[in-house]
């Protein structure tokens, strides 16, 4: 029988030192994990070859899926924060799965490849001033989380590159508050060729957290 669940990968290698630079996961990485598992039917039935996490911090989710899906899969992350690279290539390490860690911005390495079959990103997503956007430069932490104008500075600059890095029948999954304005990303990713789903929602200490499935309209989950 296939196993339809999603386990937290081991983190007691991390101390408070590390988490002075990446981010520690939280109610939204965890939310992320329970929409991927919900789905887990339905990726593992679609075989995915290539699995990238944008921005992985301290490589939790990423670490999960190596787990789940196992070493035919090819398990990738990007993340601009060199600090937040070690902390994922360690993680992947202590639970012994392989992934592979880029240091680099959003999918960059990988435009024009057309080839990633399940893309997932927890995105800086609080709006804040985009002054803080530019500070975050210099304060690593800070970048883990300020999303600058209506928490879309960084996400905004993800949704273009889609086309170029997803596969004909590749799923892109995204975290979002609802400050984002959610049904507005809906339509920018319509117009991108993606149709979207908002897949699981939870509301957190004041914040209504969701997690967006996006595919192409060509694509059908049926």
């Amino acid at each position: 029988m296939p196993s339809f669940k999603i386990e937290t990968p081991s983190l007691s290698h991390l101390s408070h030192e590390d988490y002075i630079n990446v981010y520690e996961p939280a109610e939204d990485s965890f939310l992320l994990l329970d929409a991927l598992e919900d789905d887990l039917e339905l990726l593992q039935q679609r075989r995915p070859v290539l699995c990238l996490e944008v921005g992985s911090g301290s490589g939790v989710v990423t670490t999960a899926i190596a787990r789940t899906l196992g070493a035919e899969v090819f398990c990738l992350a990007i993340d601009i924060n060199q600090a937040a690279c070690s902390a994922t290539n360690c993680t992947a390490k202590e639970n012994g799965v392989k992934v592979d860690v880029i240091n680099g911005d959003l999918v960059t390495p990988l435009r024009g490849v057309c080839a990633v079959d399940l893309l997932v990103f927890n995105p800086p997503y609080v709006p804040t001033p985009h002054c803080e956007v530019i500070t975050s430069l210099e304060e690593p932490l800070t970048r883990a989380w300020a999303g600058g104008e209506r928490g879309r500075e960084v996400m905004d600059r993800l949704f273009p590159l889609l086309p170029e890095v997803l596969a004909p029948q590749g799923l892109f999954y995204m975290v979002a508050i609802e400050n984002n304005d959610v049904p507005q990303i809906r339509e920018v990713l319509s117009a991108l060729g993606f149709q979207s789903h908002v897949v699981k929602q939870r509301r957190v200490r004041g914040e209504h957290l969701v997690v967006l499935r996006c595919q192409k309209h060509s694509d059908s989950l049926e």
